[in-house]
Parts: structure tokens; sequence; C-alpha cells
């Protein structure tokens, strides 16, 4: 699929989206959106919601509005003319610009929006989000690619760990990996020794790995973003960790087979807690959230009982359910025929476990004693 074949297949969702929602126009600004709609572009320099480029669809065309320190890195290496759109810009100080740019383009003002814009029209960021769900081939190809470097940039630095390392410099190692291939990180977490049982979120700090060490992380490339979790142990692993580690898979695998297309998101949220209460762990269910759907956010959705949408095809997750000291964490895409694995081990040892009948190869913990 070539990339102008990927644009047409985006703009006639976005125009489909139009007409059902009787709409003039939809402009959208977003960092996520903008690198869904150009099919990977960059429209920041620095993390968050918003870029400086925004892109305005209508029935007849497509425009770029921007200013002129970003326009001619919007024509060279984003290609936005190439793809189409018509790019407006000015001077930095002309404040008023973008606003009097869309109300000249679509002077019914009659606009969706994926921000509460300042020249009005109706925040539509939900329904925009829905439009990125189901991945086209092109997108599903660089999603695999992500994850491969991912997952060997995660691995790799990882097997460099030694006791005495601070969990600081397991994220700079990770992080000198992924740039050193044009990737960045959304969030990179690690926790060692007895900040892993403390803490489901733990930002790295100076605290030094002696034991054991959880490294995690969200990374992206082209706008999309994989998600995984692995483990290093300086002393042998104990019987007890082993067994808490495969019952923890086990209930990751048990959100994996039973996210299928058309399904609601309760099916594999259900399945996972249902293991948890057979296991005595119900309380372990309500620690942590069970992770959802991801793409071009870290998660689309934190699935909960209160989320009643279905399941796309083509479709990313990284579910994360955990136990205190454990967390199972890779990212899959989900098919009408199943799923496959997009992070999966390369460097770190792999171990078959069977799941109501099949086998499925997973991430080991890495033993360095």
């Amino acid at each position: 699929m070539t990339r102008t074949e990927e644009l047409e297949i985006k703009l006639a969702r976005t125009r489909s989206l139009m007409s059902s929602m009787k709409l003039d126009a939809v402009y959208l600004k977003r960092q996520d959106d903008f690198a869904w709609l150009t099919c990977g572009g960059q429209s920041y320099l620095g993390w968050g919601e918003m870029g400086n480029c925004g892109l305005l669809v209508t029935d007849e065309g497509q425009y770029a509005v921007t200013n002129l320190i970003e326009y001619p890195r919007m024509i060279e290496e984003e290609h936005l003319e190439d793809m189409g759109f018509k790019i407006l810009a000015a001077v930095w100080f002309e404040n008023d610009f973008e606003s009097e740019t869309v109300r000249r383009l679509v002077p019914s003002l009659n606009i969706g929006t994926d921000y509460n814009a300042p020249f009005g029209g109706k925040n539509i960021a939900g329904e925009i989000k829905k439009l990125r769900l189901s991945l086209t081939e092109s997108e599903q190809d660089r999603l695999r690619k992500v994850g491969e470097l991912a997952s060997l940039a995660m691995e790799e630095a990882c097997a460099t760990l030694r006791p005495g390392d601070r969990e600081l410099d397991a994220v700079k190692r990770i992080a000198d990996h992924l740039f050193d291939c044009g990737m960045e990180f959304t969030s990179l977490m690690c926790a060692a020794d007895d900040r892993l049982l403390k803490y489901r979120h733990a930002i790295p700090t100076e605290n030094r790995m002696l034991r054991r060490v959880q490294v995690g992380g969200n990374m992206r490339k082209w706008g999309l973003t994989v998600c995984m979790t692995r483990y290093v142990n300086f002393v042998p692993v104990t019987e007890e960790l082993r067994s808490q580690y495969r019952l923890n898979q086990r209930i990751d695998l048990a959100l994996m087979t039973n996210t299928h297309p058309g399904c609601s998101y309760q099916v594999p949220l259900l399945a996972a807690r249902k293991i948890y209460d057979e296991n005595g762990l119900e309380n372990e269910f309500e620690k942590h959230h069970q992770g959802g759907p991801i793409g071009y956010a870290n998660r689309d959705y934190r699935v909960d009982f209160n989320l009643n949408d279905l399941i796309h095809d083509d479709q990313a997750f990284c579910w994360n359910p955990s136990i205190t000291g454990t967390k199972s964490e890779d990212t899959i895409l989900v098919h009408k025929e199943g799923f496959e694995f997009i992070t999966r081990p390369y460097v770190f040892p792999k171990v078959d476990i069977e799941f109501e009948g099949r086998k499925y190869t997973r991430a080991d913990i890495l033993e360095k004693c």
C-alpha cells in the first residue's frame, strides 16, 4: 500500500464522519491525529497534545495551516504538498491567522475539531479517535517494525544491566538504543527490589538495583506506539516468583485470546478478572488497570466496566495485568482470525506457555547470576 492509498482511506473515513455528523469540515491539530492523517508525520518539537500545524479537511480538499517557521519542513520533510495538502502559513506573531484562515475556508464554522479551538467548532476528539483504531495495511507493517525495534532496544539495554546500576541507568541505555534507530519513548519506568513491590508506576530514580529489576514503557516511531515490560534477576529466580509470573502471563493470555473484533471490551476484561478471582487475587485486580487498545497514544482507552464500545478488526492492544511484584505486558495486533505479537522476546529467554490448548511463546525472566 502506498502512502497515497493510505491517505485516501483516511480521508474517506474523515469525510464519512463529516457526512454522518452533518459537518462541513474537520480540523485536526493534536499530535497523534496529525501523525495518523499524514501517515506517520510529526508536527511537534516537544511531546504533548498539540502540534504546530493544523489539518483542515473539507468535502473538496485538504489544507495545512501553520506558520513560516514550520512551513519549509512541512514541505520538504513531511511532504504535505506531495500528499495534496495546500499549505497556508503566516509569520509567527500573526496570532489570528489560524482562526481567520479557517473562517475564510469554512464560513459556516460548522467544523468538527479534535480540541477546543479558538474559532469555535465542535470538539469531536472521541469520534476522531475511533477513525484511528482499525489500522491500515501500511500502518500494520509500520507497527510490526516499531515492535521489533522497541523489543530489541529494551532487551539489549536490559541485558547490559549489572547489580549496582541505578534505575536511571537502565532508562538511559534504553533511550540510547531507541534514539539510534530514530525512535522515542513516551514513558519509561524502572523499579528495582523494594520499589518494584511498592509502586505499579515507578519512575526511575537513583536507587541502585541489587536483586531484581522491572523495566517497561511506551515507545514510538511514525506516531505509532508499542508497550512492553521485562524483568532481570541478579539472583536465582525462586519457584514462588516463577509460578507467580506464569500465572500473570496466563492472565495476560486470557486477555489476549478473548480480544476478538466485534466483541465488547468487557469480554477480555471479565475473562481476566475470572482468573484473578479463581486464584484468590481479587485485590490485585483492583490495584491496577488491565491496559487496553494502543496505537497513536499510550492507550487509546483504559478499559474498565464503563467502556461499552466494540473491538475493531486490525486493532492494536497492550494489556498489562499485574500481581504485586510481576506484570505481563506486550503489544499485540488483533485480527478476525486471531492475534499476532508485535513486541516479543528477541534477546531475552523464551518460554512456551500453554493456554486453552495452544502454546504461546513469551519472554521469560532474564537471569544474570
